[in-house]
């Protein structure tokens, strides 16, 4: 099974490493298509028992229904006819409605309109269960906006909208598909309303569902409206990579992610998104949105076969440039030989020349000693370095045996039965404050020694007005020895925490604060703190 570790990449990655991973999955489309095939194979052979009963495969070509809605309409089409034969001889209206529905909407999907419109015609919308309604209405929303996106027209809005206030009225307010209407429907006044709701929606659906797929979609046609084309491009990928893994073939992302790619002069990615579209389009028969791609299709493969025709003429004039370079090498090296034969002439000349190239060896063997003798004050100083980091973790160990001689001082006076003075020095926090507040001066004092530029290199990296100065005392603020911790090399959030006593969301809060007031990209913000002092600025060696 295919992992699914491409969908999880967005949070701390940039965006190229999001387009790679789209490449992988695309790269792979073909084993998440056998995955497909394999599970409905699974779901047909429960269609062999002898004994099947007709509710009993009834409920298999309803799942069998599902699995093939986005990846095959014909064979989704088979069963819904089957499980329609089947409601007439049962004689279940409840079936034979749900069963048109499902047609109805299978239909629109492959452009079968007026079969979809005479389906629906006949059905009595105040004879439905209940139960149906909401079906019964999604499928008319489905048929308008299907046909409408087929024939590239706004013209029936006003009907999908009434159907959609309908379905509304009917859905379970805490649904997927309420609340993901709901968000459409706040798009034209309410931006803000349309993103809150989608972002909830985002951490309810699980990651690389079908749902996930739709709500990211929504996200990137958000920002596509807010011309924030690096999250349109991180949500429209998203939703493509969840459909490719689920093996869903009605995958308005890609076509989306082509049109971008194309915008962007990028034809390569374009016609691989678009042939990609059009494979999907062609093996599932869902129609509705194909006269778009073959349009676009078309625009691409024009451009794209220019682009290559011009590739190919650009490679012929650099044959014959090549050509013609290689006719003057060989005129080239005609003259080289002639003046080869002259160079016995000037051997004394070369004899001058190979003494003044033995001093500049001698020259050079000096400049390598220096060198050398250089990096051996590198392995002092960082030898000095080693020995102030033991001297601070010493010191942490003195502040460890304070403490075990406090709480032997604490056990006496529990021993003793000294209880109002055990309680008042137990309600005290005076001396953990100062043994604390001793500990980060010392801290501070020793961590300016190993780096005595480090406050100043810091503020460099801010922006004006945000540098940080350093309390009386020469004291670090808690930002400071958070990012201190981080240039000696500790990186565990935990132990940051724990040393600081404060929780991890607040050094988590603390980094993030100071890598939104970086003037530098905030994704090497941190980096460019671990280089501070690597070996520009040296420690002087204690006396």
């Amino acid at each position: 099974m295919i992992s699914n570790w491409a969908l999880f990449v967005y949070a701390d990655h940039a965006l190229t490493r999001l387009t790679d991973s789209l490449d992988f999955v695309m790269l792979h489309k073909q084993e998440y298509i056998d995955e497909k095939e394999e599970r409905i194979g699974q779901i047909k052979k429960m269609l062999h028992s002898h004994d099947i009963s007709s509710v009993r495969e009834y409920e298999i070509n309803s799942a069998l229904y599902l699995e093939y809605q986005k990846f095959n309409i014909d064979s989704a089409l088979h069963y819904v006819n089957r499980n329609l034969q089947i409601a007439n001889s049962r004689r279940s209206t409840y079936w034979k409605y749900e069963s048109e529905l499902r047609l109805v909407l299978l239909y629109s999907m492959c452009g079968m309109y007026r079969e979809a419109e005479k389906i629906l015609e006949s059905i009595d919308s105040q004879a439905l269960p209940k139960r149906l309604l909401p079906d019964y209405y999604t499928v008319y929303c489905r048929f308008f906006e299907y046909y409408a996106a087929s024939i590239s027209r706004d013209q029936y809005t006003d009907q999908y909208k009434l159907y959609e206030d309908s379905l509304l009225s009917v859905l379970d307010t805490a649904s997927f598909d309420y609340k993901s209407r709901m968000a459409s429907r706040y798009f034209a006044v309410d931006e803000t309303k349309t993103e809150a709701i989608l972002k909830e929606l985002l951490e309810s659906v699980e990651a690389g569902s079908p749902n996930y797929a739709i709500v990211t979609h929504a996200l990137a046609i958000l920002n596509q409206a807010r011309g924030n084309e690096d999250e349109e491009r991180k949500y429209f990928i998203l939703s493509a990579i969840s459909d490719l893994q689920n093996a869903t073939r009605e995958n308005a992302s890609m076509q989306n992610l082509a049109e971008i790619a194309y915008k962007n002069n990028d034809l390569a990615n374009a016609f691989k998104f678009t042939q990609s579209a059009i494979d999907d389009a062609i093996a599932s028969g869902i129609s509705f949105r194909v006269a778009r791609i073959y349009k676009f299709y078309s625009i691409i493969s024009a451009n794209y076969q220019a682009k290559e025709a011009k590739v190919k003429s650009d490679l012929m004039n650099y044959f014959i440039m090549i050509c013609v370079f290689s006719g003057f090498l060989v005129l080239l090296v005609i003259y080289i030989y002639i003046q080869w034969k002259k160079i016995s002439k000037i051997k004394e000349e070369l004899s001058e020349s190979n003494a003044k190239f033995q001093k500049l060896n001698e020259t050079l063997h000096n400049v390598n000693e220096l060198l050398n003798e250089k990096n051996a004050q590198l392995v002092e100083v960082n030898h000095i370095k080693e020995q102030y980091i033991a001297q601070f973790f010493n010191l942490c160990s003195d502040y460890i045996g304070k403490m075990e001689d406090y709480q032997r001082t604490l056990y006496k006076l529990a021993i003793n039965r000294h209880y109002e003075e055990l309680i008042k020095k137990l309600r005290s926090t005076a001396t953990v404050d100062s043994e604390l507040n001793m500990l980060y001066g010392h801290f501070d004092s020793i961590f300016l020694s190993l780096y005595p530029t480090f406050v100043a290199d810091f503020n460099a990296l801010l922006m004006e007005g945000e540098k940080i100065t350093l309390r009386p005392g020469n004291l670090f603020s808690t930002e400071l020895r958070i990012y201190a911790l981080l240039r000696l090399g500790i990186t565990d959030t935990g132990k940051i925490a724990s040393f600081l006593r404060c929780s991890m969301s607040t050094i988590y809060n603390y980094r993030t604060k100071m890598r939104n007031k970086a003037n530098v990209d905030k994704e090497i913000f941190e980096q460019k703190v671990l280089q501070i002092g690597e070996v520009h600025h040296l420690p002087e060696k204690d006396e």
